[in-house]
């Protein structure tokens, strides 16, 4: 319950804080965080402004070490780290070292340690050695006040992630966003090689009484009083807040920091940003983006409180297991993608966060944004339509699953698909949505999976026949997956993304890596190469010769962009007469593909790369 300001302990010269230090399991000093409870403190556990709290820090300091000074009261916490956590440390060693040498000059250190440091700085001797083997001293140089050197980061106490309203001196403002979660986001040039995104939540607005509510608020749907449901946040608050409490702000907030992904979920909400990064050990480390294509540094933070937290929400929604016996973890998290790791794999939990569309890719979306030429999507759009086996190749970020995501857009609507997959990426619930028959599969290979890639690939055979699309070809499944496509056992297309430069090194790598004989590689009809720009690289169709498998580009950027080779146009190809029907011949194929790469070319001129023009429009 909230305390009424007129039975607060008003006397400023005494501190009620409770500070006790809070240890990991198994963790070193450099992890260690002194917590302080100052909701019955008149002094709010502001170091910068109470003297009394600050002497409290030092105290407890001067007997143990720790790595962050964390305090809290009503609903908003401090932390002081960084340079911060620095002075009050040595501050605390000063304490306890100099109280031998001169008793009076360690007191006054407790409440006030820039006067001490200045006084010891000033002698000679024994207390000036101190002042500097601490490292009081060198902490203390240059600093004018408390405020300067004290200075926190201040976040709701329900928050995960916090947000450093500081901005480096020298900083030039480019430009400021106005976000749908209520934050505001700001670009600014600095002197470093990165940008400096900076982000202020909407909790910043909120006063010290929505604080108290929204903290009320949190212990209510913790403790059960309020129970779950999407609508959970807004009645916990209602329960709680004031008339005069910002009951909506509050619910989003609320909402972003106990059912979301916290701070992540203001950064995503530009949609300018793309990636995302906490790289280990990530505790109090910057996050790291990327925002209209470029490498910025944001001022947002997370503690290691809210990684636990974020790891819990990822272990969720992948699935599996996300310990120590289990370290890697891949995840769809709200719309973004998840790739984790933690020990002992890694020093700690650390993430990398990719923003996945809400609007399907379609080829005359990838037309559209220069990705692909209409005539390679032609060949593609035909070739699918009419069950080829093909793979998507490229590196990572390269754009794979979007490419193929886009295919799947190209089989005819009639046919069912079983899809594979073990972190849910491609189209399924689009797809689905535009009435197409799709069967998901969800697989892994740790302990807790239901299925392994090789039993699924199988189980997809049996489930009827259609199209099969493997979302990354990459281990033991391969040799079920090309068996199947060497007896026909798919009746329409086989789609799959793999790893590899170009036809060539998929072979090797399916061949050499994957254990899959060549004369079953051979059932493969084209290879799609993606470049590092996630535009297209090459379209190759593999032919099958006396002694061994053959890669022919239809499509290459020899030129530097991709543009057709000439095989397609002199009748060489071996694919056009694979997709020809009963009556028709290489030319009639032909006129079909280049029909198509009108028909898409103009949906991208005109707008229309949704789903919804891929339907109306197929000719």
């Amino acid at each position: 319950m909230r305390l009424p300001d007129r039975l607060r302990p008003d006397d400023g010269r005494r501190c009620m804080c409770d500070a006790a230090v809070r240890t990991p399991t198994g963790a070193a000093d450099g992890r260690v965080t002194l917590r302080v409870d100052a909701d019955d403190c008149p002094g709010r556990g502001e170091l910068e402004a109470a003297p009394a709290c600050r002497s409290t820090v030092v105290d407890r300091l001067a007997e143990r070490d720790a790595a962050t000074v964390l305090t809290r009261a009503d609903g908003l916490e401090r932390t002081y780290d960084g340079r911060a956590a620095a002075f009050l440390l040595a501050a605390g060693r000063f304490v306890e070292r100099v109280a031998h040498h001169d008793p009076k000059l360690s007191a006054r250190a407790r409440t006030d340690p820039l006067a001490a440091v200045r006084a010891a700085s000033g002698r000679a001797g024994s207390v000036a050695r101190v002042a500097a083997e601490t490292g009081l001293s060198a902490c203390a140089e240059g600093v004018t006040d408390y405020e300067d050197v004290l200075r926190p980061t201040a976040a709701p106490s329900v928050a995960r992630g916090r947000a450093d309203d500081r901005v480096p001196a020298g900083a030039t403002l480019r430009e400021v966003r106005d976000l749908d979660t209520g934050a505001t986001a700001r670009l600014y040039d600095t002197n470093a090689d990165r940008s400096l995104y900076h982000l202020t939540p909407a909790s910043a607005s909120l006063d010290a009484d929505a604080l108290v509510a929204l903290e009320e608020a949190a212990a209510a749907l913790a403790d059960g009083t309020v129970r779950g449901g999407d609508r959970a946040a807004g009645r916990a608050v209602r329960a709680v807040a004031g008339r005069d409490d910002p009951v909506e702000t509050l619910s989003t907030v609320l909402r972003k920091h106990t059912r979301g992904n916290g701070l992540l979920d203001d950064l995503f909400a530009d949609s300018g940003l793309t990636d995302a990064f906490l790289t280990a050990p990530a505790a109090g480390s910057p996050v790291r983006a990327v925002v209209d294509g470029d490498p910025v540094t944001t001022n947002v933070r997370f503690s290691r409180r809210d990684l636990s937290a974020l790891a819990s929400r990822v272990r969720t929604a992948g699935g599996r297991s996300f310990s120590r016996a289990s370290p890697t973890v891949d995840a769809s998290l709200d719309g973004v993608r998840v790739a984790g790791v933690t020990d002992p794999a890694s020093d700690g939990p650390a993430f990398a966060f990719r923003r996945t569309d809400d609007e399907p890719w379609t080829l005359a979306r990838l037309i559209s944004v220069g990705s692909i030429p209409p005539s390679a999507a032609g060949v593609l759009s035909l070739a699918v339509e009419r069950g080829v086996t093909a793979l998507v190749a490229g590196p990572r970020g390269a754009g794979k699953t979007t490419t193929l995501g886009a295919l799947l857009w190209e089989l005819p609507q009639a046919v069912r698909t079983v899809v594979i997959e073990d972190t849910p990426e491609l189209p399924t619930d689009p797809l689905r949505g535009a009435d197409r028959d799709v069967q998901s599969i969800r697989v892994g290979n740790g302990p807790d999976a239901a299925l392994t890639s090789t039993d699924a690939v199988r189980t997809a055979l049996r489930l009827g026949d259609g199209a099969l699309v493997v979302g990354e070809v990459r281990g033991e499944e391969a040799t079920a997956l090309y068996e199947a496509m060497r007896i026909g056992a798919a009746a329409d297309a086989v789609l799959g993304t793999i790893h590899g430069s170009d036809g060539e090194t998929v072979r090797e790598r399916v061949v050499s890596d994957l254990g899959v004989p060549e004369s079953s590689f051979a059932a493969t009809d084209l290879v799609v190469s993606l470049a590092p720009d996630r535009r297209l690289g090459a379209v190759e169709e593999v032919r099958v010769g006396d002694d061994a498998t053959r890669i022919v580009p239809l499509f290459d950027r020899s030129g530097g962009e991709p543009a057709p080779t000439g095989v397609i146009e002199r009748g060489e190809s071996v694919l056009l007469p694979a997709l020809a029907g009963p009556a028709e011949s290489y030319h009639d194929v032909r006129t079909a593909i280049h029909d198509r790469a009108d028909r898409l070319e103009s949906l991208a001129v005109d707008g229309r790369t949704g789903p919804e023009g891929t339907d109306r429009d197929r000719c």
